[in-house]
Order: C-alpha cells, then sequence, then structure tokens
C-alpha cells in the first residue's frame, strides 16, 4: 500500500491510496473463502464448493463486498498512515476495483486545522447588574394585572391601553390594496378587527395612533406608509390610506390588589407577592448576566486566532442557518416569492454566521481536548430528559428515536461538548460589575 497527499488548500487535502494486485487478491480470498462457508450449494458441503463455482454464482456480492472492503481499508489505513485529523469525505473518486489488478482510491477530504489558542482562562469581562429596584417590581406587578384584566364597553373617546374594534379598507394611490396584495386581505379590507391604542406592534404600521381619540360610530380615513422592509413585498415603502370605522372601544379595567387577588397569585399579601416577584426578575437577570458574558467569553476567544476554515463545515452551517431563517421569516408571513428575491442576501447573512460558528466550534474543540472535557452519560441523560419535557414525549421514546439516528447524536454530542466548554471558560472567566 502507498499513500500520497496533495494540497487543494489549508482545510483540503486529497488523499490518494494505492494497492498492489496482490494485496486486492487477499482480500477477495477472503470474501470467498466468507461466502464458501455459508453458501448452500446441492452437491456440495458448506465450505467444500469449488472457488470457481462460489465466484460465479455470486460474482455480485462479492464485486459489491470487495469494493466496499477496499475503499474502508483505504480510508482507515491511508487516515492512520497519514496522520490527518479528518473530519469530512467530500468525494471519493469513482474507480474499479477488481481481483488481479491494483487500485487507486482517492479522496477528496476536509482536515481539522493546524492552530494553538492558548491564555483562554481567566477572561476579563463586565458582568450585568442584577440588582432588582423597586420600579422593576412595581413594573412586574403591573404586567401580572394586566394579564388579568377584563375590557368593558366604553362610550368615551380611544386613549392609550384602550383596545378598539374597528373595520377598514386601504388604498394605494387609488386602488384598492385587495388588488395590490390579494393573497394578504388583513391589510387590504377586514370587516372587523382590533387593535391596542398605544402598541408599538400594530398590524398596520400607524393604525393604532390613527385611531386614538376616536369613540364608537366615528369613521375617518387614516393616513399610513409602510416601511420598506415590509414583510408583504407589494406594501414595502408605499403610502396607503385606510378608511376606518370604530365599532366599539374597550377599556382595560386592571383587578384590584386585594385578598382575591393575591390568592390567585399564592400568596397572602402585597409584601408576599412583591417578594416573590423579586426572586422571578433576580432570576432573570442572573441567566441574563451569564448569556452576556457567554457572549463576551465567545467574542474574546474568536478574536485570539485566526484559522483557516474547512469548507464542507461551513457549508453545513450555512443549510442550518438559512434553513433557519427562511423558517422564521416564513412565520411572519413573508412570501416565497420575497424570500427567493432575497435569497442571495439571506444566503450571504447565513454564510457570514455559519463562518463565525465553525470557527467557535473548532475552538472548543481544541479547549476541550486540552482541559479533558467530555460529553458524559449523564450530560446525554440530562439532553434526553429536557427534549421530552420540550416535546411531551416520554424520555424512553426521545431515547430510542435517537438510537435510529446516528448522525444526529452525533451532532447532539458536539453541541453538548461546545456548550460544556463553554460553560468552563464562563467559570474560569474574570468578571468585574458593570451596568
Amino acid at each position: 500500500m502507498k499513500i500520497d497527499i496533495q494540497d487543494v488548500t489549508d482545510t483540503r487535502k486529497t488523499l490518494a491510496v494505492s494497492f498492489e494486485a496482490s494485496e486486492i487478491e487477499a482480500e477477495e480470498a477472503s470474501l470467498l473463502k466468507q461466502f464458501a462457508g455459508q453458501a448452500k450449494i446441492p452437491g456440495f458441503r458448506p465450505g467444500k464448493a469449488p472457488v470457481t463455482m462460489i465466484r460465479k454464482r455470486f460474482a455480485k456480492q462479492i464485486g459489491d463486498e470487495l469494493r466496499q472492503r477496499v475503499i474502508s481499508k483505504a480510508y482507515q489505513d491511508g487516515s492512520k498512515e497519514s496522520k490527518l485529523d479528518l473530519i469530512n469525505v467530500v468525494d471519493l473518486a469513482d474507480v474499479e476495483i477488481a481481483a488481479g489488478s491494483p487500485a487507486d482510491i482517492k479522496f477528496t477530504v476536509d482536515i481539522r486545522p493546524a492552530f494553538e489558542i492558548s491564555d483562554y482562562k481567566g477572561i476579563e469581562v463586565k458582568g450585568m447588574s442584577t440588582e432588582v429596584t423597586d420600579a422593576e417590581i412595581d413594573e412586574t406587578i403591573d404586567s401580572i394585572r394586566k394579564e388579568k384584566a377584563e375590557f368593558s364597553p366604553v362610550e368615551r373617546a380611544s386613549q392609550k391601553g384602550d383596545y378598539v374594534k374597528f373595520s377598514h379598507e386601504g388604498t394605494i394611490d387609488g386602488t384598492a390594496i385587495s388588488e395590490i396584495a390579494p393573497e394578504k386581505p388583513v391589510y387590504a379590507k377586514m370587516p372587523q378587527t382590533w387593535e391596542e391604542i398605544g402598541s408599538e406592534h400594530s398590524l398596520i404600521p400607524g393604525m393604532s395612533a390613527g385611531l386614538e381619540g376616536m369613540k364608537t360610530g366615528d369613521k375617518k380615513e387614516i393616513e399610513v406608509e409602510f416601511p420598506a422592509d415590509f414583510t408583504v413585498e407589494a406594501l414595502q415603502g408605499k403610502k396607503a390610506v385606510y378608511a376606518v370605522e370604530v365599532l366599539e372601544v374597550r377599556e382595560r379595567k386592571l383587578p384590584e390588589m386585594d385578598e382575591e387577588f393575591f390568592k390567585a397569585q399564592g400568596v397572602k399579601d402585597l409584601d408576599e407577592l412583591k417578594e416573590r416577584v423579586s426572586s422571578y426578575v433576580k432570576g432573570k437577570k442572573e441567566q441574563d448576566r451569564r448569556s452576556d458574558i457567554r457572549r463576551q467569553v465567545t467574542e474574546a476567544i474568536a478574536a485570539k486566532v485566526e484559522v483557516g476554515l474547512p469548507q464542507s463545515l461551513v457549508d453545513y452551517e450555512t443549510e442550518m442557518a438559512m434553513r433557519q431563517v427562511v423558517s422564521s421569516n416564513v412565520r411572519k408571513g413573508v412570501s416565497q416569492e420575497q424570500l427567493e428575491a432575497n435569497k442571495e442576501e439571506i444566503h450571504k447573512e447565513a454564510s457570514a454566521a455559519a463562518q463565525e460558528a465553525v470557527k467557535l466550534q473548532l475552538i472548543l474543540t481544541q479547549i476541550a481536548e486540552k482541559e479533558g472535557i467530555k460529553v458524559e452519560d449523564q450530560d446525554i441523560s440530562r439532553f434526553i430528559i429536557n427534549r421530552a419535557y420540550q416535546s411531551g414525549k416520554k424520555p424512553e421514546a426521545v431515547a430510542k428515536e435517537l438510537r435510529k439516528d446516528q448522525e444526529q447524536v452525533r451532532r447532539i454530542q458536539a453541541s453538548l461538548l461546545y456548550d460544556k466548554t463553554l460553560e468552563f471558560l464562563v467559570d474560569e472567566a474574570k468578571v468585574s460589575d458593570g451596568e
């Protein structure tokens, strides 16, 4: 066996493994013996049929198995002898493998780049404050009350916090929006819909502000302007006029903070409610603080090295990132046509994110090796329990599904290793108090 390595890039190589005819013959002889021992041929005891008969009768099976064995041996022996840190086989050149002939197996492979990272412990970062203020407690309690609020019809003009039921019909330069964007009737003409006055999340930009001060029975025209990046492509950057009629105004009535309200919250009085809310807010701030420290640590270690990126890993991460972007946009109502029109820009952004992700993965993998960080059985068990909780399935069912997809298991293990290593770096970071 001979091995030849050629550079394509810093992280991509061609690995050529050559076998002499005698080595292929030895592999075929081993296969013939195996087939002969298992084959049932009339007139012959197992293992006693002539080799020529075995070779003829099982020609295709033997040929397929011989090809698989030789390629597998080429990869295993080639990777071992070349001492390349292989990540992915990108391509396998077509090759004929037959007994009595030599064989040259040529792989195109991506390898882990050689680099060294140090000084990754004790990274200096700023920690967000976890102090809870009285104003934050009051704001959270107000949010709880708003969730439990009732809405009662009123005859007065609408004001911030009210909900208004109204009808609308929109036009752009005299043309009905139902003709401009027929697939999105919610922006064109509705016999009735609701809007919260003062909300920053109006379905139609500017509609909430236009409805403020109107009362039941009032009619008027409201001018709005759709932003340039609006989710409906046909409306992007357009100015529209909506003829609206207010059908009802409802006032938000917050529940009184009385014994009944406290009981519903599982507390006895306002002091106990504030104590519980304070604990909740502090817990959330501590989560935000750690998340921000992770971000700072991630940026710091990524800035410590410049490293070539295996293209196959970048391609995979780009594909995953694009799927997430497309899925997110579809949920927001972005049309397939708009996604197709922005495909190039989406791919550009996904590729940039993928390159950052791959670089971080390579760095975290090296740190994990240096520090002896590994994914243990309890890490997998914890993951399975969490996934079961999120999906509403039993842990046993989740584990059974994973056993059927070893590639997914490999990705999960890698993700757990990255997260575990990053948590190690966060624990080792030098945190000073920030704002």
